[in-house]
């Protein structure tokens, strides 16, 4: 496939470079913010690889018709602009972006309506794992039992909760009886803080070069169920994206998750 990267001057970005050359693709665009100091650079020289004869730019709808298929890891702003150009040529758009406003989400999700695209939090096939475990025991541990998410991510990483987190928290609500209208909680202090029966705490560590961990803990009067998934490497994300890009080949317009990908 003829892939493009947006984003790809960022750690994801590189990782998922890596991953697709390793698999027999071809970079056929690089996009990153208009600030970077790689601009006109080969993308090759991201991951120290020969010359792949595509020069680091800024977005350009000319490159982007290039591409059988485009992977995002960059910022909302970055994601949002892309939208427009994926639907008008009708080019497949991976999103693993985060931090998106529930606006964003929206029109994500009307953009699909003319082309595909494959919107997640996480790429990696683990956590979607996790995921679907997580709706499992939410709909299983209806009563007493009251759950909390924590998450740990490297000290650059920009938004908080994790985008993970947020997800997880989000299945809770919908799978927990009576837990649809939850509070989530980012942060507890002061000397008033007994937990109310509806509210999740979604918690965030910082530090390092933690590449993500989240447990999502459910806990009962004498027992505590924990699922956790510990990432020590981003090439796990960059994988699960670049099988995100080849499921996308020759898909529909349509709204597409990792759980397509991986047949949950």
């Amino acid at each position: 496939m003829k892939i493009g990267i947006n984003g790809i001057c960022g750690r994801m970005g590189r990782s998922v470079l890596d991953i697709l050359l390793k698999k027999g693709h071809e970079l056929s665009a690089a996009f990153d913010s208009p600030s970077s100091d790689w601009l006109g650079k080969d993308a090759g020289e991201l991951i120290s690889q020969k010359e792949l004869g595509v020069k680091v730019s800024a977005f350009a709808a000319e490159a982007f018709k290039k591409c059988d298929c485009v992977i995002d890891f960059s910022s909302a702003a970055s994601s949002m602009g892309l939208l427009g150009a994926s639907q008008t040529q009708k080019i497949p758009l991976v999103i693993g972006t985060t931090g998106f406003s529930d606006e964003q989400k929206a029109e994500i999700e009307r953009a699909a309506s003319a082309t595909a695209l494959l919107f997640s939090p996480n790429m990696s096939v683990a956590v979607n794992l996790l995921f679907k475990l997580t709706e499992f025991a939410a709909a299983a541990l209806k009563d007493g039992f009251d759950a909390e998410i924590l998450e740990i991510h490297h000290k650059l990483k920009k938004d908080a909760p994790s985008g993970t987190a947020k997800r997880l928290a989000e299945i809770v609500k919908d799978n927990m009886r009576g837990m649809g209208d939850a509070r989530i909680l980012t942060g507890r202090g002061g000397i008033d803080c007994e937990r109310g029966d509806s509210e999740i705490g979604v918690m965030a560590l910082r530090g390092g070069d933690a590449v993500g961990e989240h447990t999502v803990y459910f806990i009962g009067e004498g027992e505590r169920l924990e699922l956790t998934i510990r990432s020590t490497k981003r090439d796990t994300l960059a994988s699960g994206a670049v099988l995100a890009a080849e499921f996308l080949a020759g898909k529909g317009a349509g709204l597409y998750s990792m759980y397509d990908v991986i047949g949950l």
